[in-house]
């Protein structure tokens, strides 16, 4: 009897130890690494990263808390101080880190489809400034940086996810567009100050130190966007560069004190001007044989004459290339550009998370409070107290910034993730028709790309390819990150501005087959068209209170709405049984 009663708990207890060894080996994260052109796991698979990055989190942005006066956080925060002290400013700057980025974006952003995250680092969470240094040449380490990117990395792990890290701030700044580094144009730049680049240099050594044996670390992108003139101090941000030796020697050098204690994780690389001048970079051959390229991309064509430099480099040097940071831009031209990436077999990371303003994954609703001071702050609006401002701030930091009370964009997630690679609309919103009609708010149409789900005169921002200004796909900034205007009247949103060749597609659900009544809600002395389920029905339709007979079918059917002539704003859609 005692034998028999040993042998199930026997058993039991090899075949616990068989299955957690076998849970372990199924779910241990490889080491990503460079194969040819490509980024590979340990079993020579490819890799396709698709990314974000935390832009805002440990660095601030002043576009990204509607700053842009401001522009570094240097300058944020002196502000900030001004108004609340210093105590008060570090307690603000505390509650930022702790609530900006938590285990809930993390999880969400898995859940939507992203399987790496890229960690814009400020050096100093990291380490002190060289001027505060007590001995000079030696390097302070400081905890908070590297105890939050463990935080984070464990948050990464949980959902499987790779995390890259990425010095967004170097020592000193490596660029004259100093928003993106928290330069002081006062003091020496990275370029400047030998101490700097040791700063540099050893902070690296010290993360690869720390993660040489995590796998869930899928790289180290070791400068953003240098953006210098090394030979001509007028080429202010290195894009006529054609040497870039210094860039080329700290990269080097950094490589190599990664390489003195890690030998196996990929070295990200990125060229001058803003990642992109590769000019002279490689000129003395590859230093390494485990390193990426990585390029960024902003407000210029999707065509692929765009990545005509990069993929020439890739092809040249037998090196995979990555784009590391994109993103600020329409739904159409998310869309068109990872479909262009993805085509070259390349990975990406977007730009960013979360922000005050709607184009991202995550929208932030700053309190009045806020708003009125950044009234103050543009001359708008009065001085608020020591107190209005202080708690105005932290409920911007405690709250507004957290997951739970962001707005989601789920069209954003869609141009990332469906739409590179389906011409297929789908429904913004399941829009009932049922026995006694239905309204359809214009704005609510559907989900897809510009000539698929819709088609506007402006559907992105490509400045820099077409030349001139700037182009605001949607002049109210709000509810979607589509390229149709919308107008909002108090809290009320429409479509606005319609003209000749835009048009709009809408998805509804019948409740039974039957004919209705469609009447269009809106203004202007604009003419509309009509199409339903592929057929034209009439071409010469009011904008305001213009009304048709249609049938429906039971279930889906397709409605397009199209400009003929002049200009209308578009509020709903308001469908009628005939009787």
């Amino acid at each position: 009897m005692t034998h028999d009663r040993k042998r199930p708990r026997r058993l039991s207890t090899v075949l616990l130890g068989l299955a957690a060894l076998l849970a372990s080996g199924a779910e241990a994260k490889d080491f990503l690494r460079a194969d040819g052109t490509r980024i590979v796991d340990a079993d020579g698979r490819p890799v396709l990263l698709r990314g974000m990055g935390l832009g805002g989190w440990m660095l601030q942005e002043g576009y990204m808390l509607e700053l842009p006066q401001f522009g570094t956080q240097r300058v944020i925060r002196d502000n900030i101080q001004q108004l609340i002290g210093p105590q008060k400013t570090q307690e603000f700057y505390t509650a930022w880190l702790d609530n900006h980025t938590t285990k809930a974006d993390v999880d969400a952003m898995a859940r939507w489809g992203f399987n790496s995250i890229r960690l814009p680092m400020h050096y100093g969470l990291y380490t002190l400034p060289v001027e505060q240094e007590p001995v000079k040449g030696q390097q302070t380490w400081l905890e908070e940086g590297f105890r939050r990117t463990d935080e984070l990395l464990a948050w990464a792990k949980a959902n499987d996810v790779y995390l890259i890290l990425d010095l967004h701030a170097a020592p000193g700044g490596q660029g004259n567009d100093i928003n993106i580094s928290d330069r002081d144009p006062a003091k020496k730049s990275l370029w400047d100050d030998p101490a700097n680049q040791e700063k540099m240099i050893a902070l690296w050594r010290k993360l690869a130190e720390r993660y040489k044996d995590e796998p869930y670390i899928g790289a180290y992108d070791i400068i953003n966007e240098p953006n210098w003139g090394f030979a001509d101090k007028a080429d202010r941000n290195g894009c006529k560069e054609a040497a870039n030796a210094p860039l080329r020697d700290l990269l080097v050098r950094t490589t190599a004190a990664i390489r003195e204690v890690d030998k196996r994780h990929i070295v990200i690389v990125e060229g001058n001007c803003w990642g992109n001048n590769y000019a002279g970079v490689f000129e003395g051959g590859m230093w390494d044989d485990n390193l990426v390229l990585s390029f960024h991309k902003y407000w210029d064509a999707t065509t692929p004459d765009t990545l005509s430099k990069i993929l020439a480099l890739r092809d040249r040097y037998r090196v995979p290339v990555w784009l590391g940071e994109s993103g600020e831009n329409s739904n159409d031209w998310f869309a068109r550009a990872i479909e262009l990436a993805e085509g070259e077999g390349i990975g990406w990371s977007w730009w960013p998370l979360k922000k005050i303003r709607y184009n991202n994954p995550l929208q932030i609703v700053p309190n009045d409070g806020y708003r009125r001071l950044l009234a103050y702050w543009s001359k708008q609006g009065p001085k608020p107290t020591v107190a209005e401002a202080e708690r105005a701030l932290m409920q911007f930091a405690r709250h507004d910034v957290r997951y739970e009370n962001n707005i989601p964009h789920p069209d954003v997630i869609d141009a990332l993730f469906r739409s590179p690679h389906s011409l297929q609309p789908v429904p913004f919103k399941h829009h009932a028709i049922g026995a006694g009609g239905g309204e359809v708010a214009a704005v609510d149409f559907d989900l897809g790309r510009d000539g698929v789900a819709y088609h506007d005169l402006t559907p992105a921002n490509q400045h820099v390819s077409d030349g001139g200004e700037r182009v605001d796909w949607n002049p109210a900034q709000t509810y979607r990150n589509d390229g149709v205007d919308l107008g909002r009247d108090g809290e009320r949103l429409y479509v606005t501005g319609l003209e000749s060749g835009e048009w709009l597609k809408y998805t509804v659900d019948a409740a039974q087959a039957g004919v209705y009544s469609l009447q269009l809600r809106g203004k202007g002395e604009g003419q509309l068209w009509l199409q339903v389920n592929g057929q034209r029905l009439d071409d010469r339709v009011p904008a305001n209170g213009g009304r048709v007979a249609l049938e429906l079918q039971q279930g889906r059917n397709t409605i397009v709405v199209g400009a003929t002539q002049g200009r209308s704003d578009l509020d709903s859609l308001q469908f009628l049984p005939e009787r």
